[in-house]
């Protein structure tokens, strides 16, 4: 008879296949760009999230002193995700300025304990991911002829509705950040199904909905439709960040092989040739004339 799983071995195997090894990121991809050094890469997270800092709380502020609408701030999508999109930079930052002062050894989240460390990989699901649905979903259905009526009205919404989806992006193709483990996005989507709680609670003590193609009244059998089309995207956002994750590792791979084989084909080179070539080259000496 085969031994019973301890109850250890099936967290063990439960926090793998949500992204959580053991050790935790040993060749330090959460920290890291094939592109640049991590230095460089703490500083445009860094400098990322202090911008997406400043669109919120100018925003919110705004919102409580011109238009006293503050109280429903985050009863938007839109501002929860950038929240997350706010949480993660920092937090993504801070972990790489911490391997670089470490000297490229380790780094905090590597010693916290394992729910953080899920925690953290979780919410880089949803910020390479829900950008995308608020991007498609807010010009496809939300966006109108006020959408650039002021300065400010172009400004937020060119943030927080298109700059958003470059955020994804630059965590996607300019990190060594690996593909989303499959039990995120039913996570992911179950999130966005906990949404619509807020929403209704949103009308039920606020007496509006956040997005109009929520309203029942207004939408009807479409509504069920509108709900559905939500999850498809976040399906579809998933996939694509898999499939552009993977395509970016798999480039990477293939550039290093090919610098790795050109030292080879430059040792391939006779002596005797490259003696040759530079004596040919020698300055003062006739072209073409051995010497």
């Amino acid at each position: 008879m085969s031994a019973k799983p301890t109850p250890g071995a099936r967290s063990h195997a439960i926090y793998a296949r949500l992204g959580v090894g053991a050790p935790f990121d040993p060749d330090h991809r959460l920290v890291t760009s094939p592109f640049f050094s991590p230095l460089v890469l703490a500083a445009v997270r860094l400098g990322l999230g202090f911008y997406a800092l400043f669109v919120l709380l100018f925003h919110l502020i705004w919102d409580a002193v011109k238009t006293n609408d503050a109280d429903s701030f985050f009863s938007y999508f839109t501002h929860l995700s950038y929240t997350g999109l706010v949480a993660y930079y920092f937090a993504a930052g801070v972990q790489t300025l911490c391997y670089v002062l470490n000297r490229g050894k380790r780094y905090p989240l590597q010693r916290w304990p394992r729910p953080l460390q899920f925690l953290h990989v979780l919410l880089h699901s949803t910020i390479t991911t829900y950008p995308f649905v608020v991007t498609v979903i807010f010009w496809a259905l939300l966006s109108g002829p006020t959408t650039f009526d002021t300065t400010f009205d172009s400004w937020i919404n060119i943030s927080q509705h298109a700059m958003n989806s470059l955020y994804a992006l630059v965590e996607i193709l300019l990190t060594n950040v690996g593909p989303s483990p499959w039990w995120h996005l039913p996570l992911c989507i179950i999130m966005l199904a906990c949404y619509l709680g807020v929403a209704y609670i949103t009308h039920a003590t606020q007496g509006f909905y956040t997005y109009s193609f929520l309203d029942p009244h207004k939408e009807h059998a479409k509504l069920a439709g509108y709900i559905v089309a939500v999850g498809v995207a976040e399906v579809l956002a998933f996939l694509l960040a898999r499939g552009l994750t993977l395509a970016r590792t798999r480039l990477v791979q293939l550039r290093r092989a090919s610098l790795e084989r050109l030292p080879d084909s430059m040792d391939d080179k006779p002596e005797e040739a490259i003696d040759e070539w530079e004596e040919v080259q020698r300055p003062g000496t006739p072209t073409g004339r051995a010497v």
